[in-house]
């Protein structure tokens, strides 16, 4: 069997297997790089995904919230305007009744003209 001779390596053959190499290598690196880029990609889509149900999660919470206070001050103003009712009714009621301190003038007087005519 004859022995193979082997080449010489020039300049121009080193230089050109390096560049081979480098190619290779940057083609790998590439792929890598878009596999890397995908799945960061995918992540931050779900990452998203996520994020926006939790934002709807949180605005729905919140519009109960103020959904619920609305409520309650609908409640409390309603029972506001039910004693400002009331408190009106009242005064009503009391504009034709004399006040107590004339009603104890009168009664005093009436008891000394009663006194006076012996009527009681």
């Amino acid at each position: 069997m004859p022995k193979k001779t082997p080449k010489k390596t020039t300049l121009e053959n080193l230089a050109k297997k390096m560049d081979e190499g480098f190619k290779r290598a940057n083609q790998r690196m590439n792929e890598g790089f878009k596999r890397a880029d995908q799945r960061m990609n995918e992540g931050f889509k779900r990452a998203d995904q996520r994020m926006d149900e939790k934002i709807d999660q949180l605005a729905l919470a919140v519009k109960n919230g103020f959904d619920e206070n609305t409520r309650q001050h609908q409640q409390i103003f309603n029972r506001i305007d039910n004693l400002e009712r009331g408190q009106e009714e009242i005064k009503l009621r009391l504009d034709g009744v004399a006040y107590r301190f004339e009603v104890q003038e009168l009664d005093r007087r009436l008891k000394k003209v009663e006194a006076k005519l012996k009527i009681k």
